[in-house]
């Protein structure tokens, strides 16, 4: 597979997560069909839509119909499976945080892949992770993560780090993919369960 592929299949993975996420998360609302559906589109397409257009490129789920069969893929498998999920209490973080490390990781691919700098793709990785959340929170009318103590963010940054360091020392880049991404998985999955928090200004 090349890198190009890898990478576009990683972010419809990646999209699917979000929506599976966006959607349960109204679903735990108890919003109707469509608003779950729409909350599962913004929060899938948002992060990729902010970097893209930082890009200076056209948001990918325009022009590739794929992306929109992820979504309606994600959605409807938090609505089948709704009620077995929701029996695991931290289902939502889990799916959210595959979310964020497959988009951490493909967001500083891709604007690697368009001359972006080192700083400006890690920092491109890291919104194309959290920006789904912060719309996803917003619309349920929540503090989005990444105001909160929690790491969030900062496990983004880690594993996009950890892979900008990889590639410097010519680790392969699906491996490095791989490892980063495990990453800013484990270091979220991590903080949620032992409560792991970076310190308040002032507090």
């Amino acid at each position: 597979m090349t890198a190009t592929n890898y990478i576009y299949f990683s972010d419809l993975l990646g999209t699917m997560l979000f929506a599976i996420s966006g959607a349960m998360a109204a679903n735990r609302r108890k919003i109707d069909i469509f608003g779950a559906t729409f909350t599962g589109f913004v929060t899938a397409i948002g992060g990729g839509s902010l970097r893209d257009f930082c890009l200076n490129l056209r948001p990918i789920w325009v022009d590739d119909g794929n992306y929109l069969i992820a979504i309606l893929i994600g959605v409807f498998l938090a609505a089948i499976l709704n009620d077995q999920l929701d029996k695991f209490s931290r289902t939502l973080t889990l799916f959210d945080a595959m979310g964020i490390a497959f988009f951490t990781i493909v967001g500083l691919q891709k604007s690697l892949m368009y001359e972006s700098s080192i700083i400006a793709a890690v920092i491109l990785g890291m919104f194309s992770a959290v920006m789904g959340g912060v719309i996803r929170d917003t619309l349920m009318n929540e503090t989005p993560l990444i105001f909160r103590k929690e790491i969030y963010a900062t496990a983004c940054l880690s594993g996009a780090i950890l892979f900008v360091c990889l590639a410097y020392f010519g680790v392969d880049e699906g491996i490095n993919a791989f490892i980063s991404a495990l990453l800013v998985f484990m270091v979220r999955i991590l903080a949620v369960k032992y409560r792991f928090s970076l310190p308040i200004i002032g507090g």
